[in-house]
């Protein structure tokens, strides 16, 4: 007995044919009825009335039917569990503090566990990030401190260190550091998608004019062709050296990020694994 003929003998009783059945199966006439032939020889009963242009199930094939749709359903749901499983061993849910972290830990899983796939996002608030760790909404999370609970498993993921991203002509590009406090006033560009690091600059300058771009290839043109002052950090797209900017580090200590990954101790093993690589 196979899962096509009881796919078969569920169609014949739907369409009420064997040549509907068969267009419904995609497959022809002739193939139906040896299946069905062979199912009745295998079960030892006929299993339909026939007639010149209809089918019917008799008794045997009404038993026959409802064991057969009671088989085609468990199947279904082992299929569906399987493919459940699958999809959180190998898609995996990230929540993470800022952009940079999410970078790395991509391209390191990319390389150590080829396969596996990233579905990330990026919070600005860090106890937001945590509940989608304990509420189990994220598989992995990306935080500022490392979260010293038994029932986690926390490792150092990176070190962000934030600088300020000045024109060769203003005048703090001479210096070889500076407090956000000395800015405060200044106007900035900055990127919609930087995670904790916008709420840190708009407190640290609160009389600042920030000038926010959800475009990384316009705000790329803007530091490019204007005046105005930018941030950028060690880790993000726009660290390269500019000819005509220079990158100024911040003194304040907010403005150096350690970055851990933090992941539940009984998350599936695909998940631990990655914490593991960044364990000592």
């Amino acid at each position: 007995m196979e899962f096509e003929q009881l796919r078969q003998l569920d169609a014949i009783a739907r369409t009420g044919t064997f040549s509907a059945a068969a267009e419904a199966l995609h497959t022809s006439q002739p193939s139906v009825s040896r299946s069905m032939r062979s199912l009745e020889r295998e079960l030892g009963c006929e299993l339909f009335t026939r007639s010149r242009n209809h089918v019917e199930l008799n008794e045997a094939g009404e038993l026959a039917l409802g064991h057969a749709r009671a088989i085609l359903a468990e199947e279904r749901r082992m299929r569906d569990a399987f493919d459940d499983l699958t999809r959180t061993n190998r898609t995996l849910v990230v929540s993470s503090i800022a952009p940079a972290p999410v970078w790395q830990l991509t391209a390191h899983v990319t390389e150590r566990f080829p396969g596996t796939i990233l579905t990330t996002e990026t919070i600005e608030d860090e106890r937001e990030v945590e509940r989608r760790l304990f509420d189990r909404s994220a598989d992995l999370v990306i935080t500022r401190r490392p979260i010293g609970l038994p029932n986690v498993i926390c490792a150092p993921l990176m070190v962000e260190n934030l600088f300020i991203y000045a024109p060769e002509n203003d005048p703090i590009a001479q210096r070889s550091s500076i407090k956000m406090s000395e800015l405060d006033g200044r106007t900035f560009l900055m990127n919609a998608d930087v995670g904790f690091w916008g709420d840190m600059t708009r407190a640290a300058v609160p009389n600042a004019r920030i000038i926010v771009q959800k475009d990384s290839n316009v705000l790329a043109q803007l530091l490019k062709t204007s005046d105005v002052l930018g941030f950028v950090t060690d880790v993000s797209e726009f660290s390269h050296p500019d000819q005509k900017r220079v990158r100024i580090p911040i003194q304040d200590a907010d403005a150096h990020a350690t970055f851990y990954v933090v992941a539940m101790v009984d998350a599936p093993k695909a998940v631990t694994d990655i914490v593991g690589m960044y364990r000592r």
